[in-house]
């Protein structure tokens, strides 16, 4: 069988790195262009890239197919059974998916219909969702709208931050794919139902601000689908404070001003949230510096208690 594998960051090199040493050869690999990373801004491959030279494997690194026809003619010519793609991040027109004869496979992080679209993993975290999993799909010209080939569900803890759901739903989607590679053509391709969809819209910075008149659930739900990116945040004494780790506690205050400090000793940082609820914070980062437990970040902090979190900077 002959195989085109197209992904970009780590996710899809752990991929690529297991139908690899699962015995399966890769006869291309699409990746996007290099780039400049790093503090010398320095034009950098991307992980697929770097691990497909180490395998000796072609890369081919095209801005797009849309306008340029000699880029589709390149895999026509090469004639692919099939095309794996994970995470590739540039939109493959449908004479691109109509080339394979087994078609566009690709890997989405949720339980589709559910989630369509760029962040399926947070929104997950951040709805509340009881369950999420990994839907192998046929890709078409829609988003994240093709036929269903493997399907495959896990609970959620009620701690499941978005990295460690990331990490749960890349070693299901690593397994499931290898699985189909053994046997394509026994897998019934399953019409997405159009009851219960919904869309993952890209994450935004401004949406991770901290509205402390949300009642103390919300907030810590927040405080685990912002983890790691781009981090659910508020601002005391107008330093930015990102909070990697929080609890509900089962107490109320009295307190008119959400935000408010009320316990700041020893590894105790309380603070008060809409609905007369309350949030512990387990884990706080201070801008400038590393991320902290509570205890190490309260070390030298006399008289927090009365101060108050903000949602912007107003200072």
């Amino acid at each position: 069988m002959k195989i085109i594998f197209a992904g970009t960051p780590e996710i899809s090199r752990l991929v690529l790195a297991n139908i690899l040493s699962s015995g399966f050869q890769v006869d291309l690999v699409l990746t996007q262009p290099d780039r400049p990373a790093g503090r010398g801004m320095k034009l950098t491959p991307s992980p697929v890239k770097q691990l497909a030279l180490e395998q000796g494997i072609e890369v081919f690194q095209p801005l797009g197919f849309r306008k340029d026809p000699q880029n589709l003619a390149k895999i026509r010519e090469l004639a692919p059974d099939l095309i794996v793609v994970v995470a590739y991040g540039i939109i493959l027109p449908q004479e691109l998916l109509d080339i394979p004869r087994l078609g566009c496979i690709n890997i989405h992080v949720s339980l589709l219909p559910r989630w369509r679209g760029a962040a399926p993993i947070q929104r997950a975290v951040l709805a509340g969702d009881e369950y999420s999993g990994v839907t192998i799909m046929q890709m078409d010209a829609g988003l994240d709208t093709g036929d269903m080939l493997i399907v495959e569900k896990i609970k959620l803890s009620d701690t499941e931050t978005s990295a460690s759901l990331h990490d749960k739903l890349a070693q299901i989607g690593v397994q499931k794919i290898v699985e189909f590679l053994q046997n394509p053509e026994q897998y019934v391709p399953q019409v997405q139902s159009e009851d219960g969809v919904s869309y993952a819209h890209k994450l935004d910075k401004e949406e991770a601000r901290i509205n402390w008149s949300e009642e103390a659930c919300e907030i810590e739900r927040k405080i685990r689908g912002y983890n790691p990116f781009p981090g659910a945040h508020g601002y005391l004494d107008g330093v930015l404070h990102k909070f990697w780790s929080g609890e509900v506690l089962q107490i109320e205050h009295n307190e008119s001003l959400h935000g408010t400090i009320l316990r700041a000793n020893a590894d105790q940082l309380w603070i008060a949230c809409g609905g007369q609820s309350v949030l512990a914070i387990n884990e706080i980062q201070e801008a400038g510096s590393k991320r902290k437990n509570t205890a190490q970040y309260l070390q030298n902090k006399p008289d927090l208690v009365g101060k108050i979190f903000k949602s912007e900077n107003l200072s």
